[in-house]
């Protein structure tokens, strides 16, 4: 049986709040990925062009430092990497953290939640923070009220 992780960034709690269910869900441990300077309201403001998440989004080389990294990652087969969508794609610490450990042979599942917009080209964006043998792939929009029952249907088609 693989042991399996939830990561997630959340800039504002809803997606922590999918992760710890999900985390449930999985029967998995569950980590939060905290920038190491966090975002304030003023921040996250994505009509300001000069707002930081404005700024990290539109230079591909960004990499917002994190805070801590999971000291066990060697442990697990499958981590669940959660994020909330920004411009289509995965906000730059995510690949902050896909840079941080060596991925190979594990398994990564993606899951997001969004305002409105899909997975775009997220996949794409992240496979060059992971080694080649890194397995990733999109996983779901666990937007709303999400409910056990949907969680495990999801899983369950996952193996």
């Amino acid at each position: 049986m693989s042991k399996k992780l939830v990561a997630y960034f959340s800039a504002s709690g809803v997606t922590a709040n999918a992760a710890k269910i999900l985390s449930d869900v999985a029967n998995a441990d569950l980590f939060e990925i905290k920038p190491k300077v966090p975002y304030t309201n003023d921040d996250l403001n994505w009509m300001n062009k000069k707002s930081r998440s404005s700024i990290e989004m539109s230079d591909k080389a960004s990499r917002p430092e994190i805070a801590e990294k999971c000291s066990n990652m060697d442990d697990y087969d499958v981590v669940f990497v959660g994020f909330p969508i920004w411009w289509y794609i995965a906000p730059t610490i995510i690949n902050t953290f896909l840079e941080s450990y060596d991925f190979s042979g594990k398994k990564i599942i993606l899951f997001a939640t969004s305002g409105g917009s899909g997975f775009g080209k997220t996949v794409d964006n992240l496979k060059n923070s992971v080694s080649d043998s890194t397995i990733i792939q999109e996983g779901k929009l666990l937007n709303g009220i999400l409910n056990a029952d949907e969680l495990k249907n999801w899983l369950d088609k996952l193996n």
